[in-house]
């Protein structure tokens, strides 16, 4: 029986994708007989299930509402509090998350700064989580929102395996998938996901990008105006991910955003990283 995801170290899941993905560089020069290429579409296709099964999940439903995330990484100061309230209002349990803060410390002393990333799930338009999912337990709601029918998930994993952005978790109790779902239980009922208003710097923006008039679009035009075009992390991942940065954090912190089979740890706040930072 293979090790559960959320049992194997970052450690043990970096090294067995580099080593597949050697394999695969490998198998694809000897079958062309020549230099190996970056596929069309990076994601691991590999882990999908056939169109027709998910086809109809990937359609969000016809509600005229597009909803996203506006990040803005000049304001965050790495205070945690959206985490500490996406925890408490989602009963997370301790040492899983699906909201962290990222940081990175740039410069030479004196000038030095910390950049602060604050990451989720991206939710995706074409959500590589979604069309892994064995059991057809993810789909989308209103404005376009993944989630996670938690009567139907089985805890397979794949769909960890499958998220470019490491926003997915498999619960130790309930050994089910656990990830950001735009607290649609509060949207629903008129109000913001409870990251959002919790942030003290107003870092984080969520609404219907359709709205010409909402305030994340406000936001984001400004940013634009005075930083240039907005940013989007792993864009070579072709997810069409529904989440935009400002400021250089997505640059100089990408590197230490979880990757496909990983997930958001607590080690990364330990006093032993601060170093490698």
């Amino acid at each position: 029986m293979s090790k559960p995801i959320n049992q194997a170290s970052p450690e043990d899941r970096r090294d067995f994708l580099k080593k597949a993905s050697a394999a695969l560089v490998i198998l694809s020069a000897h079958e062309t007989g020549a230099e190996a290429t970056q596929p069309a579409n990076p994601q691991k296709s590999d882990l999908f299930q056939p169109e027709s099964f998910w086809a109809d999940r990937i359609m969000p439903p016809e509600d005229g509402k597009r909803l996203g995330w506006f990040v803005d990484t000049r304001r965050c100061f790495g205070c945690h509090g959206c985490e500490v309230s996406c925890k408490s209002e989602n009963d997370i349990p301790l040492g899983n998350f699906i909201r962290q803060t990222i940081y990175q410390d740039v410069g030479e002393y004196p000038k030095v700064a910390r950049l602060f990333l604050p990451m989720s799930c991206q939710h995706c338009e074409d959500a590589p989580c979604l069309k892994a999912c064995p059991c057809g337990a993810i789909h989308k709601q209103s404005g376009g929102t993944v989630a996670v029918d938690y009567n139907l998930c089985c805890g397979h994993g794949t769909c960890a395996e499958a998220c470019p952005y490491g926003a997915i978790y498999l619960d130790p109790v309930a050994k089910q998938a656990v990830k950001c779902h735009n607290c649609y239980h509060r949207t629903d009922e008129g109000l913001e996901p409870a990251c959002v208003p919790t942030c003290p710097a107003e870092a984080l923006y969520f609404g219907d990008l359709n709205d010409p008039e909402s305030k994340i679009n406000q936001a984001m035009k400004e940013a634009e105006a005075s930083t240039g075009e907005l940013q989007q992390l792993r864009p070579e991942k072709e997810t069409k991910p529904r989440m935009w940065f400002a400021g250089q954090a997505p640059v100089e912190v990408e590197a230490k955003v979880p990757q496909e089979g990983e997930s958001y740890q607590a080690e990364a706040y330990d006093i032993y990283n601060w170093k490698s930072s």
